[in-house]
């Protein structure tokens, strides 16, 4: 590999991920404040419920629904497209929605968003074109990273305009962020690697995995849903998780951020390290590891439900974080690896789409479940759903279907 190749290969990856943190924390600085923003907006309490709700799932059933649709399309018309695509597609969502005090008008547009974004997933598709399959584990940590630390940054940032200014001031500026980052995708990163429909080499050797397209399809699709299960899992404390830190602990709100705000840093201190320790690993190897850290987390997550420390509660919830590391970055570089690089957008299209899905159904069970039959059951069913994840990896790992070599 030459050395100018090289240098091409640390620009597009420090440029995508810059770009990832920037326009993740310019959508995430609303994030936090939807609920408070709505609950101005009726006095029905029905109608703020379901509104509420609808705001943040309506954008994951819209990506779920397109991803497919755009990955096809960043296969055949480039993946640097299929950016721009979706950050103009946010830019303009969210300046019409600063422009708008109706509450089902927002949740139309929150869906209409979610359609037209995916920004995610033809950035590890571009990124994967001009990576080889060692790199990718590294490329695909690193994004998700940049994801975590935007959200963290842009909540903070949120909420210093909301100080000052009002909520649709944080929309505007939202757009505008995602336009200027449009326009440096354009201007800044090089047109989509050359791709062609045999398999794609890189120093002479075979990128994709040699096996069988039966075989290759269901190990991908078995990567994919296990990938979805471990999303499952981590969404189900995401509505009742400030309900039971007041409840368990009479956490003050600061805490409970703070406690939150735990895995998050656990992912960005630990996702580097898995990335390197398995990038050279063949796939039983990789999903071994896997298999550990749904063990892992379905121990930590047991343990954080039995606790009465706040500071042992912190801390496994740091753990579970580092341990979340070695999950969707590490799935997703895998899954691709199954496929040729004229297929990234296929793949990872699919990718984000059944990780939006689970993550619809994993808030959806936290809500529900935690009305029905209190909060006490949440944690130990966070722990179930990884054991079965665990138990669903070991199965095919015994499978002949797993590529071996």
């Amino acid at each position: 590999m030459s050395s100018s190749f090289k240098h091409q290969l640390w620009w597009v990856g420090g440029t995508l991920f810059i770009l990832q943190l920037i326009s993740m924390g310019a959508m995430e600085m609303s994030g936090p404040f939807w609920s408070v923003y709505l609950r101005g907006l009726t006095d029905s309490d029905k109608s703020f419920s379901i509104a509420s709700t609808l705001v943040y799932v309506g954008p994951m059933i819209g990506v779920a629904l397109s991803s497919g649709i755009w990955g096809r399309m960043g296969d055949k018309h480039g993946h640097r497209l299929m950016m721009i695509r979706a950050l103009l597609g946010l830019a303009v969502t969210q300046i019409i929605i600063s422009m708008t005090a109706d509450i089902w008008f927002i949740a139309v547009l929150r869906f209409v968003q979610g359609l037209l974004a995916g920004y995610i997933m033809p950035a590890q598709a571009y990124g994967a074109n001009y990576t080889d399959k060692n790199n990718r584990m590294r490329l695909f940590a690193w994004l998700q990273i940049a994801t975590n630390v935007g959200s963290l940054g842009g909540a903070i940032v949120g909420g210093s305009i909301l100080d000052v200014a009002s909520f649709p001031v944080i929309n505007k500026v939202a757009g505008i962020v995602c336009f200027v980052c449009a326009i440096l995708v354009w201007l800044v990163l090089p047109k989509d690697k050359n791709t062609s429909n045999d398999i794609t080499k890189s120093d002479g050797e075979n990128e994709s995995i040699n096996i069988s397209d039966v075989e290759s399809s269901f190990t991908l699709y078995a990567i994919l849903l296990i990938g979805g299960g471990l999303l499952t899992a981590r969404m189900v404390l995401q509505v009742p998780f400030a309900l039971y830190m007041v409840e368990k602990f009479n956490a003050p709100f600061k805490m409970t951020g703070t406690a939150y705000g735990l895995m998050a840093l656990g992912f960005i201190i630990a996702a580097p390290i898995w990335a390197e320790k398995l990038k050279n690993s063949k796939p039983k190897t990789i999903l071994k590891a896997v298999g550990f850290v749904a063990i892992s987390c379905s121990l930590l997550t047991m343990m954080a439900g039995h606790t009465s420390s706040l500071i042992l509660f912190c801390l496994l919830y740091l753990f579970w974080g580092m341990a979340l590391g070695g999950t969707t970055p590490i799935l997703n570089a895998l899954a691709s690896q199954y496929v040729n690089n004229n297929k990234q957008g296929l793949v990872l299209g699919k990718a984000q789409s059944i990780q939006q899905i689970a993550s619809v159904l994993g808030i959806g069970v936290g809500a529900f479940t935690s009305q029905i039959f209190g909060l006490k059951i949440i944690f130990p069913m966070v722990s179930a759903i990884y054991f079965l994840v665990a138990l669903s990896l070991l199965i095919l790992i015994k499978s002949k279907k797993l590529n071996q070599s």
